[in-house]
């Protein structure tokens, strides 16, 4: 029996991803991040709600931060605090599995192993599906083989890729973000390829899950729904200038307003998944609160004094002793109000500072592991050879990816792609950066990349300039 491409894909990519898993099958954790994800996992599968720092995580705790719990209002030490701080839907995801196998120490194992088999692996083949649809354009000439190894190559890329391969070893939101936002982007271009009201309403769905796994997208959703409205609108207005008869007139009418559903259509969806975490946080601040209150966190980060845009482990305990998330929100953003006013010429640097950042190779992990202890002692020849593996592909996709960037044809997906990544780049300059967070992109890379490697390889490299968009002509 043979298998398809994406299911022989699937099966070595995660088979790549079980390896570090059961070599790491007695590993903890020990990130602030993932002891927050770990609390809230736990207290949902009780059946407590979404809150955490109870009595006993405190205690464990409380070495590192001096909580304030004059500042936790109606705070209960059995079972903690409820929370907006952090977006619901990875800690949900973890609460599923702590129900499954149980609370003990082993939960961490079975985390990064639901983590493997139904997240990172099934990266993989979801990349070839968005490369296919990206390309769809050239599917219906002679460059169909062309499309179908751009796809491949792209697959493999993400299959592989060194850092994706340790990533399931950490409780992280991210996890979870690669997956919905790659599938988000599929039904995007399904939308576009093949309009139905299943893929649209797909596509809103999926937006919404990303949203509420990390409200940072939130600027691609508007830009991906406003696209859908203004394509759709601009190819019935097209049909509208050929009619000649009065009744042709007025159906083209309807259908203007159909295709104008479209994008209404997956606004709704989009609003309806997300709205009742909304309310919900609102009810507990008694004020409106969007899905998660950290961005005055993350803003106090990004401009404080001491730091460079990036995360500094100092000044990241600084707000961690208000236990109410409507009050830190607040204090943090009006603190990075004052720094930006007392020290407006950072701005611009630390905007460029965190493109660095942003871009930079990854070597949280592989820092991470090392200075931590956790896998005891490595000789400096293999420490470097490590880092040689997981830092070099990034260097190579990146250059590939350029090329690839330069030699997109103007086109609804392409246009779409390229919105996707600035809309995600721009948040991380003016706010937060770290390395890290350029992984959510490495699909899209990896299929530009190829489709570079494939123009140079075939010599049909020929750099493109991308005209303005006129959405009458798709």
């Amino acid at each position: 029996m043979k298998f398809s491409f994406p299911t022989r894909i699937y099966i070595i990519a995660l088979i790549l991803r079980l390896i570090p898993v059961f070599l790491t099958s007695n590993l903890g954790i020990g990130l602030d991040d993932m002891f927050q994800y770990d609390m809230l996992a736990r207290n949902i599968a009780l059946g407590n709600g979404f809150r955490w720092y109870a009595e006993d995580d405190l205690e464990m705790l409380s070495q590192y931060v001096d909580f304030d719990l004059s500042t936790a209002k109606n705070y209960d030490p059995e079972y903690g605090l409820y929370t907006s701080f952090r977006a619901p839907l990875y800690p949900t995801f973890l609460a599923i599995v702590y129900f499954i196998f149980g609370q003990e120490f082993s939960r961490f194992f079975y985390a990064r192993l639901a983590q493997a088999i139904f997240l990172g692996a099934t990266l993989a083949p979801l990349t070839y599906l968005v490369a296919e649809e990206t390309f769809h354009f050239l599917l219906s000439n002679d460059k169909k083989w062309k499309v179908e190894s751009v796809a491949k190559f792209s697959a493999w890329i993400v299959a592989c890729y060194p850092m994706l391969l340790v990533y399931p070893l950490g409780l992280g939101t991210e996890n979870l973000f690669f997956i919905t936002l790659l599938s988000s982007f599929f039904f995007l271009l399904k939308s576009i390829n093949q309009p139905s009201t299943f893929h649209f309403l797909l596509a809103g769905i999926f937006l919404a899950l990303t949203t509420l796994t990390r409200s940072v997208i939130l600027p691609f959703v508007g830009i991906a729904i406003l696209f859908v409205i203004a394509r759709s609108a601009g190819r019935v207005a097209k049909r509208i200038e050929t009619k000649q008869t009065k009744q042709s007139h007025l159906q083209s009418r309807g259908l203007l307003r159909f295709a104008r559903n479209d994008g209404i259509m997956m606004f709704i969806t989009f609003t309806l998944v997300i709205t009742p975490w909304i309310i919900r946080n609102s009810l507990l601040h008694g004020k409106l609160t969007g899905i998660e209150t950290s961005m005055g966190y993350n803003l106090y980060l990004g401009y404080h004094p001491q730091g460079n845009g990036s995360f500094v482990f100092g000044p990241s305990l600084d707000l961690l002793t208000i236990m109410d998330d409507a009050e830190r929100d607040e204090v943090g953003t009006q603190k990075a109000l004052e720094f930006i006013e007392s020290e407006p010429d950072r701005f611009i640097p630390l905007a460029v500072n965190r493109l660095g950042f942003f871009f930079g190779l990854e070597k949280r992990v592989l820092v991470y592991f090392y200075s931590n202890n956790l896998l005891g002692y490595i000789p400096q020849p293999i420490l470097l050879a490590i880092a040689f593996i997981l830092l070099t592909p990034f260097i190579l996709v990146s250059i590939f990816s350029v090329f690839g960037v330069l030699s997109l044809k103007k086109n609804p997906q392409t246009i779409l792609l390229l919105s996707l990544m600035i809309c995600y780049l721009l948040p991380h300059i003016f706010i937060l950066s770290e390395d890290r967070f350029h992984l959510a992109l490495i699909p899209y890379f990896a299929i530009l990349a190829s489709y570079g490697y494939m123009l140079i390889s075939t010599k049909e490299l020929k750099f493109k300039k991308m005209a303005s968009c006129d959405f009458s002509d798709f």
